[in-house]
C-alpha cells in the first residue's frame, strides 16, 4: 500500500505542466494596471447625463445627451460643489474642465451643475461620495508563521496515510504454506 500510495504521489510531482499547443495560444498575458479608480459622480435629467471625475484639485466634466449619448454643443456648466461655485472651463464639445482651490476633505458632498445649452437648460444634481482608501491600500502578505502551518499540516496528513497503509497491512497478512 505504502508503495502505491508513494507511485502516486511521485507521478503527480512528475506530471509536467500543460503547454498549450501551436496555434492554441493566447499571445501575451494582459498587464494588469494598478491603483485605485479615481472618484467620480453622475448627474442625470430627462435632457441630460453628466460626469465628473475628480483627480485631486481638477475635475473633468462630460456631458452628453440623455436620448442619445452624443456631446452637447456649446454648453455652457455652472458648477457647485457643497454650495461654493467652481468655475468652469469648455475644452471640448461636451468636455469641461474645473479647478478647485483645495482639494476636496472626505466625505459626501453634494454636487449641483446648471446646463444651459441653446434654448435648454436644467439642473443637475448628485452625490460626490470621496472616502479614505486606507484599507484597500493595505496588502496581504505571507508570513513564515503561515507557511510553517500549511507544511506542519502537509506532514501530518501524509503521517496519517502512512499510519492508515501500516494498519490496512497488518490486516491483510497473508498465510504462506499452509497445513495440508
Amino acid at each position: 500500500m505504502l508503495i502505491a500510495l508513494m507511485g502516486v504521489i511521485g507521478f503527480a510531482l512528475s506530471v509536467p505542466a500543460a503547454w498549450a499547443g501551436e496555434g492554441h495560444d493566447h499571445g501575451e498575458a494582459p498587464v494588469a494596471t494598478g491603483g485605485p479608480a479615481l472618484p467620480r459622480f453622475t448627474a442625470v435629467s430627462d435632457l441630460f447625463e453628466l460626469v465628473g471625475v475628480v483627480n485631486g484639485k481638477q475635475i473633468t466634466l462630460y456631458l452628453d445627451r440623455f436620448a442619445d449619448g452624443s456631446p452637447v454643443k456649446d454648453a455652457k456648466l455652472e458648477l457647485e460643489l457643497g454650495g461654493v461655485k467652481v468655475p468652469v472651463e469648455s475644452h471640448a464639445e461636451g468636455e469641461f474642465e474645473a479647478t478647485l482651490t483645495q482639494e476636496l476633505a472626505p466625505g459626501v458632498v453634494a454636487v449641483a451643475v446648471t446646463v444651459m445649452a441653446g434654448e435648454e437648460s436644467d439642473l443637475l444634481a448628485g452625490k460626490l461620495d470621496l472616502h479614505v482608501e486606507a484599507a484597500a491600500a493595505e496588502v496581504h502578505r505571507h508570513d513564515w508563521k503561515e507557511y510553517l502551518t500549511w507544511i506542519i499540516a502537509g506532514l501530518a496528513g501524509l503521517a496519517l496515510l502512512m499510519a492508515l497503509g501500516r494498519r490496512v497491512r497488518a490486516s491483510r497478512k497473508t498465510v504462506i504454506g499452509g497445513a495440508a
